[in-house]
């Protein structure tokens, strides 16, 4: 198979001046394969976060640069919806097009939910689920001009249900489903959109880790590393995508398709309370074990790191 390229290309990496971070090796292997590649990173807010060192956005140019490719730096917010705009507009400026779009930038607190602040869980739906929705606003009238774009949403397992994570949960799902009714949109204008679960060890993850639960990043060192994600990205972000509305989860080398499924049910036109307590085992039947059958010792009940409200 011939190597797919990404020359003439220019793509937007939200997120990405992290190191380790996913946007960031997403938008090495995108340069390292010819596209023109407008990093972003506000390099501040990771940092308040309490992740280590500072996202530099321009740190990343630097090393795309360093290896012959074609970069700018761009240090706006995707939670303000005219940062999302001058983020579009960095990509017009520099290159005079935009084709990919890779919404990678997020937050995450990990938190219970009565301890969680409200101005927390609202700055988390800005960043992760609003932040997607406006630079795919910026970009999606200069996708719809050109009659061809590629957007890659970044969703996150934790969607389906994790403990400490309510806001990030509730963004990510909102990606979800956000991004699969963008795709209807943009079957029409060339315009393909998918969302990608991924998992790697990156300076959120550490940043999450409480002294409980540092076995888990131990564990995962080496083996889920950001750059085993970016394959998946490229090959969404690619001319040859092919496919629209789907979600593909990607961690440490193995790639599967997320999907929503119904069970076959039951049915009674005279329905009851009695008749469907009755019958509640048909209604489950074939389901995934939902969150009351979990093991109280799955490892995902982990320790988290200090909580620290916005305010603080």
């Amino acid at each position: 198979m011939d190597q797919l390229r990404f020359d003439g290309r220019v793509a937007i990496v939200t997120g990405a001046g992290g190191n380790p971070s996913l946007g960031r090796a997403h938008a090495l292997l995108l340069a390292a394969r010819g596209a023109h590649v407008v990093v972003n990173d506000i390099g501040e807010l990771p940092a308040a976060l309490g992740y280590p060192g500072i996202g530099s956005a321009q740190a990343v140019v630097d090393e795309i640069r360093a290896a012959d490719g074609s970069a700018v730096a761009d240090t706006h917010s995707v939670a303000d919806e005219a940062g999302a705009a001058a983020i579009v507009q960095a990509a017009i400026d520099a290159f005079g097009r935009v084709d990919i779009v890779v919404n990678n930038a997020g937050v995450c607190r990990v938190v219970s939910f009565d301890d969680m602040t409200p101005a927390d869980f609202r700055h988390t739906i800005e960043v992760n689920l609003m932040g997607t929705v406006q630079v795919c606003r910026a970009a999606w009238p200069h996708l719809k001009a050109q009659g061809y774009g590629r957007i890659v949403n970044i969703a996150s397992g934790s969607m389906t249900g994790l403990a400490w994570q309510t806001a990030y949960a509730a963004a990510k799902g909102g990606v979800f489903s956000f991004t699969r009714a963008l795709a209807s949109e943009g079957v029409a204008h060339g315009i393909r959109a998918n969302v990608v679960t991924p998992g790697a060890l990156t300076r959120m993850v550490h940043a999450a880790q409480g002294p409980d639960s540092s076995f888990i990043a131990a564990a995962a060192d080496g083996v889920l590393a950001p750059e085993l994600v970016s394959p998946t990205i490229a090959v969404l972000a690619h001319e040859q995508c092919p496919v629209t509305g789907e979600c593909i989860e990607s961690i440490g080398g193995r790639v599967d398709r997320f999907y929503l499924a119904r069970t076959p049910g039951f049915t009674d036109p005279a329905m009851t309370v009695e008749t469907l307590a009755a019958h509640w085992d048909e209604v489950m039947a074939g389901a995934a074990p939902g969150i009351s059958r979990h093991d109280e010792s799955d490892p995902r009940q982990w320790s988290p790191r200090a909580y620290r409200p916005l305010s603080a």
